[in-house]
């Protein structure tokens, strides 16, 4: 990497933490793309060659931090030698939530979007690095004793479903404390994977 693209990497990470920083204290409506700038160091015309509008640095920090979670996760289930689609996917999403009880500013802020919808918008974004977990997915079902089928639709519902109830759970404590719902999340997630199976 060059020093030009070094330091464009660079301002592009001070205006991410920046705006973070801001979204999670101020929140999205009090935080303008001047307070982003101002903070970050940078010009604002730099902070229009990454990002259209404040909305569209949110969804792409959304994204993101998703990415980040994933990451974490898959790397930790690889150390911990998981084997088998369902311990696997259960793995990360045990992994995932238990961040998350530990850090509700990143979960706030992530809020219902978790997990789809950041996934799908990392995909489309453009940015390889937030493809990796699309693709370790699929190699997961590659290396599964098992065929799947709408392979898509069996992670939709997964991460939804995780999403949605965690999110629910963790703040709210509804419909019960994470640590109790866990066990009923992960039953459902096992029959997911299973009805996807190819007979």
């Amino acid at each position: 990497m060059g020093k030009i693209d070094e330091n464009k990497k660079k301002k592009k990470e001070a205006l991410f933490n920046t705006a973070y920083e801001l979204f999670v204290t101020k929140g999205i409506n009090g935080t303008s793309i001047s307070d982003i700038v101002e903070k970050a160091g940078v010009a604002k015309g730099t902070f229009y060659l990454y990002f259209k509008d404040k909305y569209d640095i949110k969804n792409k920090l959304i994204a993101h931090k998703t990415h980040e979670l994933f990451t974490k996760a898959g790397t930790a289930m690889e150390e911990a030698r998981i084997s088998g689609l369902e311990e696997q996917l259960i793995f990360i999403i045990d992994h995932i939530v238990n961040e998350l009880v530990g850090n509700k500013a990143l979960l706030n802020f992530i809020s219902k979007n978790l997990v789809m919808g950041a996934l799908r918008s990392a995909l489309l974004s453009g940015e390889s690095s937030d493809a990796i977990f699309f693709d370790k997915y699929m190699m997961l079902l590659e290396g599964d004793a098992h065929a799947y089928e709408d392979e898509d639709v069996m992670l939709f519902t997964i991460v939804e479903l995780a999403g949605s109830t965690c999110y629910n759970s963790i703040l709210f404590e509804e419909p019960l404390p994470i640590e109790q719902y866990k066990p009923f999340l992960y039953r459902t997630v096992r029959l997911i994977i299973q009805s996807h199976r190819v007979k």
